[in-house]
């Protein structure tokens, strides 16, 4: 039974109801309206179905171990495998090479609600998308089906190495170097903070191919295919971070790798455009995420609110509490709605970096701001890790920093902004 069919099986066993398999072409994507229907905020029935299914596993699978991972910082491998087996993992994966082929707004639904139970678990599936997204984009017919057709076959993670010590941000300050030699590519360099860097099958490898270092990165870097298997690959510590502990983050060495010219994506020089061009496809679910936490933080102050009193009464009904709670509620409506936007953009067909790049600053910051204040909500018992939200606080700040720094998107939002006006 392929994994395509066992998904689907699944989920018509949970969310109650059987859904269609669809082209991940844009023109084709459910979500998309009618020509002429207008605009709607109308989920479709199947769209109903996934976020149903992840909020379920959410619920009663991640929420349960959740606080133990964090504690141990262990892999969650039977977690990653269940979402495997319920479809709620490589949703990018086209048909063609065995995968559910979603379109970028469901693969958002699900992203925030598996970001409801645990970021770190969101976090760890996320990054395959991350690792995948180049392929998808830009690998050939081979390529795809080699790579991305064999993780429908069995649970399996794949990681993007593009994260230098020197080079985060500044990717064009990348010093990993690929030398050709016959038919072969010799990689040598360092990657570091690279998210399922100890588990990946393999990797997507960004490196400079071009020796002068003048040349201009639209030119300079080559983005490859790598076996994480391949001798000269060393694979570093698992780091303990301040949050969103049970991902596996690790630094990577290539010593004298050799990878077949066979694994190039499109061509030699291109890989810049390729690295760049697979954030604006994964940064709404990343956005997705820090929304799925927000949403979380917000539940947990809520309930909270309601049951903890002082001065006689519960303290939702203080003024102070309540308004800090509207705030809260606002910020989450308006993150998921700007995530909503930047899937739809991509769906359609169309250049999505503006709006991208909005939905995953303004999420990240809103993730911070509302986990500190259900931490505030709570008072002293928000500070202990009996409760939940300490954990929410640690694992939000992340959502600043990974796939872009909240500065780099101001950066290319200005940029975006200013060139309409420059046109």
């Amino acid at each position: 039974m392929s994994a395509f069919v066992a998904s689907r099986r699944l989920l018509r066993t949970i969310a109650g109801h059987g859904w269609r398999a669809r082209s991940s072409k844009p023109a084709q994507n459910v979500h998309i309206s009618k020509p002429g229907a207008g605009f709607s905020f109308e989920l479709t029935d199947e769209q109903k179905e996934f976020q149903a299914t992840a909020r379920k596993f959410a619920l009663e699978e991640i929420i349960p171990v959740a606080a133990q991972y964090d504690k141990t910082g262990e892999y969650p491998l039977p977690l990653i495998k269940r979402a495997w087996e319920l479809g709620l993992i490589n949703s990018h994966i086209p048909e063609s090479c065995g995968g559910l082929g979603l379109g970028s707004f469901e693969a958002c639904l699900i992203t925030e609600e598996l970001a409801y139970g645990c970021t770190g678990v969101q976090t760890a599936i996320e990054a395959n998308s991350l690792g995948q997204m180049p392929v998808i984009i830009a690998g050939n017919e081979q390529q795809q089906k080699k790579y991305l057709g064999r993780m429908t076959e069995e649970p399996m993670m794949c990681a993007y190495c593009v994260t230098e010590p020197g080079a985060g941000s500044d990717v064009a300050g990348i010093k990993t170097k690929a030398e050709k030699k016959g038919d072969e590519y010799v990689i040598n360099g360092q990657k570091m903070w690279i998210t399922n860097g100890g588990k990946a099958n393999w990797y997507f490898l960004l490196a400079r191919t071009d020796p002068n270092p003048k040349a201009p990165a639209s030119k300079a870097f080559t983005g490859f295919i790598v076996e994480a298997n391949t001798p000269g690959i060393q694979i570093g510590r698992k780091e303990m971070n301040m949050g969103q502990r049970c991902s596996d983050t690790r630094g990577i060495v290539f010593e004298d790798v050799r990878v077949p010219k066979e694994n190039v994506l499109i061509a030699e020089g291109a890989g810049f455009k390729i690295a760049m061009g697979a954030f604006d496809k994964t940064r709404p679910p990343v956005a997705a995420g820090a929304v799925g936490l927000a949403k979380r933080a917000l539940d947990e102050a809520t309930k909270y609110a309601l049951e903890r009193k002082t001065f006689g009464k519960p303290i939702v009904e203080h003024q102070a509490v309540s308004f800090m709670l509207a705030e809260m509620a606002m910020k989450v409506e308006l993150a998921r709605m700007a995530y909503q936007r930047a899937a739809w953009e991509v769906d359609a067909g169309r250049r999505n970096t503006y709006y991208a790049s909005i939905a995953k600053a303004f999420a990240g910051d809103v993730a911070n701001q509302v986990a500190t204040d259900a931490v505030q909500i709570f008072g002293g018992n928000g500070f202990n890790t009996e409760y939940p939200v300490e954990k929410l606080m640690r694992d939000a700040k992340i959502y600043q920093i990974y796939e872009g720094t909240a500065q780099i998107q101001r950066m290319i939002i200005a940029r975006e902004h200013v060139g309409k006006y420059k046109a």
